[in-house]
């Protein structure tokens, strides 16, 4: 057990990287968050978790990554099988075969493979079986765990990814881990998405299983699904309708668009589900109103260009309206933690105070029990 602790804490200090810059903007990539859920994973293996332990990268690994030509953060979160992998895949071979500068981040430690070459990988720090055999944990708790593990070095991850190169990279894509509630909604997630939030601009796509949605109460699943990571990152959010060779993406247009149409969809049936979607409709038009959509394949690579344009407005959007608000956050804290320091301080003056007190009280009583004595 000591001799694993001690190899994922050396992984861990593998990671010596300058510490971020101040939140400047300027000329710094767009970070697009990507999450999605795949198919398949590596989770059954269980067989294979007791093997005997390795170092899963080399000290000063990160500092030898090839320099990108793009930088695009992905966090893409989606229903099973929303092609997120094919997607980073065609997202990359299209970045390079148009020559756009760019840097790609792989966050999932469980992934056997991975169909294009990341700049950061989690998997070269932290090594998931171990992680998995030393603390006695599930798949998902595994991959929670060495999630948590790298964001306490993430602040030296987002230095790589906004220092300055040439070319400089347009776009930051950074691949999540397939279960969206492990990275959306947990802390390490939350560490992530606000340290690029907080450096650079950021945005989140959210990848839809095009085919799948044409079911009504898939559909407003996923809606609610892009409502509630809009919600919690508080980011431009962009839904990327995939899968578009199969079926085209025009019905989820309409349904977004025209309330009277998804109603129709809905009449043939009666059930408790399908009454919840109704209402659950009314409650998201305004929700649909000021949602950006886009429609991809990643297997033929059709609306590539769309999504990148598609990506570029999310940036404007949070130059003007997140921007600002993220700005009021980080002046918020900065003054809680100025509050704190200012009550911590006090503390500990009043402690030496009655620390003094007490000696001279003890002084003179002291002299006292001299002067009885004399």
């Amino acid at each position: 057990m000591s001799q694993k602790t001690d190899e994922t804490t050396q992984s861990m200090a593998s990671l010596q990287i300058d510490e971020p810059s101040s939140f400047q903007t300027g000329d710094k990539p767009l970070v697009v968050i990507v999450i999605g859920k795949n198919h398949t994973r590596p989770h059954n293996q269980r067989s294979s978790i007791h093997s005997p332990p390795r170092m899963a990268t080399k000290a000063g690994k990160l500092k030898h990554l090839p320099l990108p030509s793009l930088s695009l953060y992905n966090q893409q979160p989606g229903m099973a099988g929303s092609g997120k992998t094919t997607f980073m895949q065609q997202l990359n071979a299209h970045l390079h075969t148009n020559k756009i500068p760019g840097y790609i981040v792989n966050l999932d430690p469980a992934v056997l493979n991975l169909p294009y070459s990341p700049n950061v990988d989690i998997r070269d720090t932290v090594n998931y079986k171990n992680v998995m055999s030393q603390y006695s944990l599930g798949p998902n708790g595994a991959i929670l765990t060495s999630l948590n593990l790298f964001a306490t070095r993430f602040d030296q991850v987002v230095s790589l990814c906004e220092k300055p190169r040439d070319p400089q990279p347009k776009f930051c894509i950074v691949d999540t881990p397939g279960q969206i509630e492990i990275f959306t909604w947990s802390a390490s997630g939350a560490i992530v998405t606000e340290a690029f939030a907080s450096t650079m601009p950021t945005m989140v796509a959210y990848i839809v299983d095009t085919p799948r949605c044409a079911n009504p109460q898939t559909f407003m699943t996923n809606m609610l699904q892009a409502c509630s990571i809009l919600y919690k990152t508080k980011l431009p959010l962009l839904v990327v309708f995939n899968k578009i060779d199969v079926a085209r993406h025009d019905f989820a247009i309409e349904w977004m668009q025209d309330f009277e149409s998804f109603q129709a969809a809905l009449e043939e049936e009666a059930s408790y589900a399908a009454s919840l979607s109704r209402s659950m409709a009314l409650v998201l038009d305004e929700f649909y109103n000021n949602l950006s959509t886009v429609g991809v394949s990643a297997v033929t690579g059709e609306g590539m260009d769309d999504f990148l344009e598609a990506a570029l407005k999310c940036g404007k959007e949070y130059e003007e309206f997140y921007r600002p608000e993220v700005e009021k956050k980080m002046k918020e804290h900065a003054e809680m933690e100025e509050k704190r320091r200012e009550l911590e301080m006090r503390k500990v003056q009043e402690a030496m105070k009655e620390d003094k007190g007490e000696k001279k009280k003890g002084k003179v009583v002291l002299d006292a029990t001299i002067d009885d004595e004399d």
